[in-house]
């Protein structure tokens, strides 16, 4: 006999609540766990073909994991030193570009700058905190980084936990099968698979499309000559995970320092608008068609509104699971609108009745 659907609404309403919970208490602690289960959780589908080529699960993350280890170390030395060092000459020279853009408004632009206009205001009120706040912002991010803790934790349990999650994922998603619920495993598993799949196209998909737009931006920007092109193509990549916000902050920021370097050069200018333009076109007609999908069921406007809940409230723990519990709000939002659909409240009385006499 199944549970009366308010115990049901109890049991699950507990575990939600446990889950939110450890979230708020236990949010640094679970950084690196949620890293490396993402991690494992991306590259699964690697080890599964590994493994349907004959390797063994072992040998399949054992291979996976000599990559990682060769990916990492070349682009630690080859990538990471240079984006540092663009990363703290940009916020170290921020308070100098500021004042040419103010000048360069004032020559080009002298009745929207008039002494006590409002334009002039906020603009002196903008290069003095960046001009306050700057070297607090790159001695803060130096030393959360540096802390001992959090290199340990970051460079050491994440591959770790990363490691063993790829190793017994198919044993432990087994093992948590055998534990639904028996009335409710088919559904349940309906809705995992449908999440599944949501969560890996979108997360996966835009991962890969991440990935590969910002190497082409930063690439891009640096064979131009742009200064500071690696941070740009960088931040470009990582903002590409919200549809259309990384080409418009990537480009604006690429734009602007282009105006101040090249100002005059308008090649080289339109070159560097050329980049983002062409990355948009090869971003919607060939790599989120491709790597997405036309339809994965994470509306922007719903991922944006997520990541902004989450965060607000969990910190950066928050902003890791965003993505994951939108996708399965989301699922179980499409689901219980079609469970409304096929009831009574929504079909009402006389079709109801009319299906009796049809099947008496």
């Amino acid at each position: 006999m199944a549970l009366p659907i308010r115990d049901q609404l109890k049991y699950w309403g507990v575990a939600a609540a446990v889950f939110l919970v450890a979230l708020w208490f236990l949010g640094d602690v679970l950084v690196p766990f949620l890293l490396g289960g993402a991690i494992a959780y991306f590259l699964d589908p690697v080890a599964d073909k590994l493994e349907s080529m004959g390797c063994s699960r072992a040998l399949a993350t054992l291979l996976i994991t000599i990559v990682a280890i060769l990916t990492f170390v070349l682009v630690a030395l080859l990538v990471i030193p240079t984006l540092v060092n663009q990363t703290a000459s940009l916020i170290e020279t921020a308070p100098q570009l500021f004042k040419n853009f103010t000048n360069f408004l004032t020559e080009r632009f002298p009745a929207l700058l008039d002494e006590g206009s409002t334009l002039r205001t906020s603009l002196n009120s903008i290069g003095a905190t960046i001009q306050e706040r700057g070297g607090q912002l790159l001695e803060t991010a130096l030393s959360s980084f540096a802390s001992i803790i959090n290199v340990l934790l970051l460079f050491v349990v994440v591959p770790v936990v990363s490691v063993y999650l790829l190793l017994d994922w198919d044993r432990m998603i087994a093992s948590i099968d055998r534990l639904l619920p028996r009335d409710h495993a088919p559904v349940i598993r309906d809705l995992a698979k449908d999440i599944d799949a949501t969560l890996s196209s979108f997360v996966r998909g835009m991962g890969t499309v991440c990935l590969i737009l910002g190497s082409y931006y930063a690439i891009a920007l640096m064979f131009v000559g742009l200064q500071f092109g690696l941070v740009v193509g960088f931040v470009a990549g990582i903002l590409t995970f919200i549809p259309y916000l990384g080409a418009l902050i990537g480009g604006a920021l690429a734009i602007g320092l282009a105006l101040f370097q090249f100002w005059g050069d308008w090649v080289s200018i339109g070159l560097v608008a050329g980049i983002f333009g062409l990355g948009q076109v090869i971003e919607g007609n060939v790599l989120t068609p491709k790597l997405v999908g036309s339809s994965v069921g994470l509306h922007p406007v719903w991922l944006i509104l997520a990541l902004a809940v989450f965060g607000t409230l969990f910190g950066f723990v928050g902003m890791l699971v965003a993505v994951p519990l939108a996708a399965a709000i989301g699922v179980l939002a499409r689901f219980a609108v079609d469970q409304y659909q096929q009831s009574l409240l929504y079909r009402g009385t006389d079709r109801h009745e009319h299906a009796e006499a049809d099947d008496a």
